[in-house]
């Protein structure tokens, strides 16, 4: 058997060019439409904190599309596929994706049912928890407790779920730091519900203790 003639200098340059040209229009292609993704998926959950739901669905059902788009163009070349702007783009993806879930009480979707990478979806979970903060807020200046309280319960449950994931940031894509910053979030967020908590007790026995003078009176 005889192995194949040696290719010229020239030949071998010109192909690397070509495979390096075909791999660098992938990778603007992949930047450009990273950012528009991201845009998305923030003008997404920006529209849910204002309960414009419709909006926020199109703009979800956009980004979904986008990112299909941005998977095949990155998906041959791995360089590309692995690199932060689109394992970020995924990562807000699934944030605006999760956040929908969350606050509308619906099971949450899985990485393979939204398309993104399995530590995208981890990092996109812990800042959709921290994104149920302004919801609780909102909803205690509400005085609504309970929806408070049943938000709170799942950023609880969120956090208490990702400690238990103990592998490299090179595999998770960072996420004890993303981590980390859910447990700041929950703890303000416990402060603040305990608070409302505290004073709404309050207040219910301040009245019936009221109720109960002004029925002893003559």
């Amino acid at each position: 058997m005889t192995n194949p003639p040696p290719e010229s200098l020239s030949r071998i340059t010109n192909d690397i060019i070509q495979r390096f040209e075909t791999m660098g229009a992938a990778r603007d292609q992949a930047v450009t439409q990273g950012r528009q993704l991201v845009r998305l998926a923030a003008n997404a959950i920006r529209s849910m904190h204002r309960d414009a739901v419709d909006q926020a669905d199109s703009l979800l059902d956009d980004a979904s599309a986008l990112l299909m788009e941005l998977r095949t163009i990155a998906a041959p070349f791995p360089s590309v596929y692995w690199a932060g702007y689109v394992q970020d783009a995924m990562k807000e993806y699934a944030e605006a994706v999760l956040t929908s879930a969350m606050l509308r009480g619906e099971p949450l979707p899985g990485p393979r049912h939204i398309q993104v990478e399995d530590g995208a979806w981890l990092n996109g979970l812990a800042e959709a928890a921290s994104e149920l903060r302004r919801d609780t807020l909102d909803a205690l200046r509400a005085n609504e407790i309970e929806r408070a309280l049943a938000l709170m319960d799942q950023m609880d449950n969120v956090y208490a779920m990702l400690v238990t994931i103990d592998f490299p940031d090179a595999v998770t894509g960072g996420l004890r730091r993303t981590t980390d910053q859910l447990r700041a979030v929950l703890e303000r967020t416990r402060a603040d519900v305990t608070v409302a908590v505290r004073q709404q007790r309050l207040e219910r026995l301040l009245q019936a203790t009221e109720d109960r003078w002004s029925g002893e009176l003559p």
